[in-house]
Parts: structure tokens; C-alpha cells; sequence
């Protein structure tokens, strides 16, 4: 099979097409065809070296296609069956190895790339709305990069449980395509200068006060107005470093803040057992399939073009999801 491997860490210039060895099902295991992958900020920590991950590596966890082999003890899952998977390494590849109670079913109404663009940041957006802050009626959320993959899922998922949406964008075009996902208003952070005094004025006229959860997957350069933009005794929930990781703060700051929480999530944890799997999964495909969860695929490569997607995804000039297509 034709895959993309990273011989050692470094830029997106280290991922190359070879040729493996087909993948072959072990037990509790299937091997699917790959139709398509999903690209997410993850495998370019690893790629990078960010990540402690060993090399040669096949980057990717993220995917859809359909069975073609499937291993002792795994009930419910065929060949021919279309899944979807989160957690399955080295998913830059035509065919995939996936752990048989991992394999997430794709309704006959939903195509196999919307399938694939949906799993990681899909699932991040439900734990975070639904789990990490269960957001609800008569609450205001701010959430950064709303334009961006897991930022316009997020804004969706909140917005139909009842809250408000305030969201931070880059151009004019995001704000446009975050405002269309639900947002009550999309601040435009590119012409500020002091993000920190700045923006949290902004969201609070906007908000008409302080927020009472930030969802910010941005991480250095957005970490202080966060802070500064909650109520007292709301949340910072910090999902990922698009701009960088927050350095180490003094823990006072909560105290002088308004009681705060932080909080860093990683999705792994929100997804450990399979029916807490599953049961995210259902959501989203309900969701998607009643046409209440539009998924925007914003940018498509094929798979041997994995590191202008990598680049396109640093560059942080995407919308919604980065997706390889594979088949």
C-alpha cells in the first residue's frame, strides 16, 4: 500500500509517499480501505518532534473508508461495512488497521469524506459543550478561531443547547462563516494590537458582560485575554496551542480573577471507553444526518500532497476541516 511516512522529525518537508507492507488484522482488529483522512494540529506536533513519537512514522489517527478484513473477536463490524475512525495509527494510508470496538459506523446518508472530517475535532466539540462546561440556556460562550475546524462544530453543538456564541476570526471571511454557523458576533482579533487590553472589552460589549466559558484552542497568544474576558467563577477551558503552548502562570491569578477555573482537556480522556465513544459518535451522526450539524470541508489534498496540508493547516490559513483524500 502507498502511505505517508516521516523518516525523522522536522517540518511538513519530512513526509514523503512510500511504499509498506498491507496491513493485516490481528485479533480484535479490521483493516479498512481508506476513502479519505482527516488532518488536525496533533500530527504536525508529531511529525515535528513536539510529540514524543517514534520514527519512521505514518502520521494520522483520523479517517473513513470501508472494511475489507476483519480479525477474530470483533462482533458487529463486515466487510463492506462504512466506518469511521478517531484513535487508529498511521492513517495517512490506503489501508488502515482499527481497533474492531473502535469502528464508528457511517449511516448510508452521510458521505465517507464529511465522515472522515468529523471524528477528532467532532468529538472535541461534543466533549467540550457537553462534558468539560455542559453549556446551556441562558449562558455565553467565547470561542477562539471560530472559523476554524473544531471552532465552527463548537459553536453549532453550544448554540444548540441553548447558549450564545461569541467567537474571535481572523478576516472578514471567517467572521462571515462563523456568524453563518450561529455566532451572536465574530470579533475580528487581526487589527488589534494588545490582544490582552483589547479584545476582552470587545467580547464583553459584545456579550453583554462577561463570558461564562472560554473554549480557546489557541493557547499563547489569546491565554490572557481569556482570563481577563470570564465572569467570576468561570471556566477557561484550553484545548490546544495553535500559536503556541501557555507558559507556566502563577496560580494566583484564578484567586485575583474571580475564583476561576482552567482546565486542559485532551480528548483521549473523554473518549476512553467505547460507549462513551459511541455515544459521542451517535450524537454527531443524528445531528449531521437531521441536517442540524453542517461539517465544512474547507481544504482537500490527496494523500501524496500531505505536506502542503500540513502547511496550509500551520499556515493558519484554513477554514474548517483539512482533509487527505486517499481513494
Amino acid at each position: 500500500m502507498h502511505a505517508i511516512q516521516a523518516r525523522e522529525p522536522g517540518d511538513a518537508g519530512v513526509l514523503e509517499l512510500v511504499e509498506l507492507p498491507d496491513p493485516v488484522p490481528g485479533p480484535g482488529e479490521v483493516v479498512a480501505r481508506c476513502t479519505a483522512a482527516g488532518i488536525n494540529f496533533i500530527d504536525t506536533y508529531r511529525r515535528s518532534g513536539v510529540y514524543r513519537t517514534p520514527f519512521p512514522h505514518v502520521p494520522g489517527t483520523e479517517g473513513a473508508g470501508v472494511v475489507t478484513a476483519v480479525g477474530d473477536g470483533v462482533p458487529g463490524v463486515a466487510v463492506g461495512d462504512r466506518i469511521a475512525w478517531v484513535d487508529a495509527e498511521g492513517a495517512y494510508a490506503e489501508l488502515v488497521r482499527v481497533p474492531g470496538g473502535r469502528a464508528l459506523p457511517v449511516p448510508d446518508e452521510v458521505g465517507l469524506d464529511v465522515a472522515a472530517a468529523l471524528p477528532l475535532q467532532g468529538m472535541t466539540a461534543h466533549y467540550l459543550a457537553a462534558s468539560t462546561y455542559p453549556v446551556g440556556e441562558g449562558q455565553c460562550a467565547l470561542v477562539h478561531a471560530g472559523a476554524g475546524g473544531v471552532g465552527l462544530l463548537l459553536t453549532q453543538l453550544a448554540t444548540l443547547r441553548g447558549a450564545r456564541v461569541v467567537t474571535t476570526v481572523s478576516t472578514a471571511e471567517k467572521a462571515e462563516l462563523s456568524l453563518a454557523a450561529g455566532a451572536v458576533a465574530a470579533i475580528r482579533y487581526d487589527d488589534l494590537d494588545d490582544l490582552t487590553t483589547q479584545l476582552p472589552p470587545l467580547v464583553m460589549r459584545a456579550a453583554g458582560g462577561p463570558v461564562d466559558v472560554v473554549y480557546d484552542g489557541v493557547g499563547r497568544a489569546t491565554f490572557d485575554a481569556s482570563l481577563a474576558s470570564l465572569r467570576r467563577r468561570g471556566m477557561l477551558v484550553l484545548f490546544g496551542g495553535s500559536s503556541g503552548q501557555v507558559p507556566p502562570f502563577d496560580l494566583q491569578r484564578l484567586n485575583t480573577g474571580g475564583s476561576l477555573f482552567a482546565t486542559r482537556p485532551t480528548l483521549g480522556d473523554y473518549i476512553v471507553e467505547d460507549a462513551e465513544l459511541r455515544w459521542r459518535w451517535d450524537e454527531l451522526m443524528a445531528a449531521v444526518v437531521a441536517g442540524r450539524l453542517d461539517v465544512r470541508i474547507g481544504a482537500r489534498f490527496p494523500l501524496a500532497d500531505a505536506a502542503s496540508a500540513h502547511r496550509a493547516l500551520e499556515g493558519r490559513g484554513t477554514t474548517g476541516k483539512v482533509i487527505l483524500e486517499v481513494a
